[in-house]
């Protein structure tokens, strides 16, 4: 299945909402290239009472509920939509992750049709991942750490062509 068109409708429901988060976990080490799956999206935000406002605003444009399921890190807001089983995570605590203005600090930009998404660098898919240590988390674990070695190793031949060149 391509997720494509879910991320393009998350990324415009986001931008409609004026909510600012970044994706990571599973989903954002897959939009770079690593060979795994999930069945949800997670998202990293800073929850404050605008930010609170706008979340409802976001479940509500996708004619979905916010439930508040118990994990021990807590924090955690899940948008699910009953028609299709559409799960969204919403975080304002990641392991291995500082703050969310260090985690956008490194995220890229990527488009989807008409919008925006921040997208977490890989390396702090990995960081997150290890500091996690949760078993579904340390099984994916040697996947992406090879694709974010085949990326560090593409970008340094990159560079050297460019400077070859100049």
């Amino acid at each position: 299945m391509d997720g494509r068109p879910v991320l393009a409708l998350i990324a415009r429901t986001l931008e409609k909402c004026g909510l600012e988060a970044v994706l990571i976990g599973n989903a954002a080490a897959a939009l770079q290239g690593a060979p795994v799956t999930t069945i949800d999206f997670d998202f990293m935000f800073r929850k404050t009472p605008a930010n609170l406002r706008k979340l409802k605003a976001f479940a509500a444009a996708l004619d979905a509920m916010i439930l508040r399921p118990y994990y021990p890190a807590s924090g955690l807001f899940r948008i699910v939509r009953e028609d299709d089983g559409l799960q969204i995570d919403f975080m304002a605590s990641v392991h291995g992750v500082r703050s969310l203005a260090s985690l956008k600090s490194r995220a890229r930009t990527v488009r989807f049709e008409d919008a925006k998404l921040l997208v977490s660098d890989l390396a702090d898919v990995v960081k997150s991942k290890k500091a996690a240590g949760r078993a579904r988390d340390l099984a994916v674990l040697p996947v992406i750490e090879k694709t974010l070695h085949e990326e560090t190793r593409k970008k340094k031949r990159e560079a050297r062509r460019t400077e070859e060149r100049e």
